[in-house]
């Protein structure tokens, strides 16, 4: 969690971390505001921690550094710490006196930095209440310093942090996505418990692109944890993009808006971000999700998927959906809807399996084509889940090549994998259900791969299948029968 890891070297050999948290606060914020924003900052990352004798709270930010050494979160080396001389201690005899109260504040045997706050000498020491933050120069100059306007909160910048970089893809009806999403499809094994749980940590540590599906049957859950970090603040409904999906058995046009409402029910929410068709496979209506014969065989629908679109755009226009789209559409589905004649609105995205296995270089090509976003699912490669996957494939994230990449940016291959979707203009989900992963995902964008290494993933493509759906595999409009 080194926000990119990236440092610049000093003049006297050592590193400085590029980003920094800053931990000024306004004279009215309470002390223990500054432990738990400084303890949530390193949480999340942060490892350059940037305060000042002035400030009057560097024995709350040194009791937060010790708490994340002491929960083995960071270790001291991992924290880079600046402390500044203050305006009142610079005759060369009170130089040192001050630069070791420092350290006794914080609890720390050093500090990583130590700097002459400004070039201005002062006389006296009850120096901040005399000065009461009235000084404009002073007042700006410490704005400047945070990188933030005097208005702004503390825990509103670490919000800010949070956001993975604020990242995010404008779709073709003007509305924005964020590049990265959290997929929630769990596997059978998992308990309801774990994916309100899952979901809430992973808005807590930045994710704000939610991706579910009716078909996952955990929209209650997922829609709790979206509730409850609206409630307690973290996020805004506004922050949140959701996605939902139509699943197979309602694709009759009549079917789809009580499908939607069906989830927006379960979510508690007033609307879904973005609403796709999840397959473009219809299946008998029912409450089976995959609803079989005597034999085993799937019973598909007759149902024209430009009708089931021309339902998804009442949707958009009664406020349920803000944008519609498809998943798992080949390009002839594609051309199918696009092709409509008096099509109101176009696809934003088709959400297909995507890795660099399957690197689906037409299809995404086809897509930038015609303003479609891709957007990756299995990214990963794949749970090892018989019912859904090919378990004889090789596992992507045990790949030589990944592995090395990984190596050298001192990453790991699951980051690379998802960087590489990025960098190619891919919108990526990253499921997880394991919290530190969840977290490390976070770190995608911490780096970036060189045009060497893009190439060479390029050329890891096999346009290799985890999710192959054999269950529909007789149906007329099976999609991955066609090259692309």
């Amino acid at each position: 969690m080194d926000p990119k890891s990236q440092k610049v070297k000093l003049n006297d050999g050592r590193f400085i971390p590029v980003l920094g948290f800053g931990t000024y606060a306004p004279p009215e914020a309470a002390k223990r505001e500054d432990l738990e924003i400084t303890k949530f900052a390193i949480e999340v990352g942060f490892r350059h921690i940037d305060c000042a004798h002035v400030y009057q709270n560097e024995e709350q930010v040194g009791q937060a550094i010790r708490s994340k050494i002491a929960d083995g979160t960071v270790k001291r080396e991992d924290i880079f710490y600046t402390s500044k001389l203050w305006l009142t201690s610079l005759r060369p005899e009170l130089v040192q006196p001050a630069l070791e109260k420092s350290p006794k504040n914080v609890q720390l045997d050093y500090v990583d930095l130590h700097v002459i706050h400004i070039p201005v000498a002062l006389k006296g020491r009850n120096y901040f209440q005399k000065m009461k933050m009235e000084n404009w120069y002073l007042t700006q100059w410490i704005s400047v310093l945070r990188g933030r306007g005097k208005d702004q909160s503390a825990c509103s910048e670490v919000k800010q942090a949070m956001n993975p970089k604020g990242q995010r893809a404008k779709l073709n009806d003007g509305h924005f996505i964020p590049v990265l999403g959290f997929g929630t499809a769990e596997a059978k094994e998992a308990a309801k418990s774990e994916a309100l749980e899952v979901t809430k940590f992973a808005i807590e540590v930045g994710f704000r692109h939610i991706d579910c599906a009716y078909v996952y049957q955990n929209e209650e859950q997922v829609g709790q944890a979206i509730q409850s970090k609206i409630s307690d603040g973290t996020v805004k409904r506004e922050d949140i993009f959701y996605t939902s999906k139509l699943w197979c058995t309602f694709l009759r046009p009549e079917l789809v808006r009580p499908a939607l409402e069906k989830s927006l029910k379960n979510l508690q929410l007033d609307y879904v971000d973005l609403y796709i068709i999840h397959f473009p496979l219809a299946m008998k209506p029912g409450e089976e999700l995959l609803p079989k014969d005597e034999n085993g065989k799937l019973i598909g629908d007759s149902v024209d998927l430009c009708h089931t679109w021309e339902a998804l755009e009442k949707c958009k226009d009664a406020g349920l959906t803000k944008s519609i789209g498809v998943s798992n559409f080949n390009h002839k589905q594609l051309e199918k809807i696009l092709n409509k004649p008096g099509l109101k609105y176009k696809p934003v995205c088709n959400q297909v399996e995507c890795h660099p296995y399957l690197n689906q270089s037409k299809l995404l090509d086809f897509c930038k084509s015609h303003d479609i976003v891709l957007v990756a699912y299995g990214a990963l490669g794949s749970q090892r889940v018989k019912e859904w996957v090919n378990l004889n494939h090789p596992v992507l994230l045990e790949d030589p090549v990944l592995s090395a990449i990984a190596k050298k940016h001192k990453q790991t291959p699951a980051l690379v994998a998802l960087r590489y979707q990025i960098q190619r203009g891919v919108v990526v989900l990253a499921k997880s259900y394991n919290k530190k992963r969840i977290k490390e995902n976070i770190q995608v964008f911490d780096f970036e791969l060189t045009p060497e290494d893009m190439k060479a993933i390029d050329g890891l493509n096999r346009n290799m299948r985890y999710y192959e759906f054999l269950v529909g595999v007789s149906h007329p409009e099976y999609p991955f029968s066609e090259e692309y």
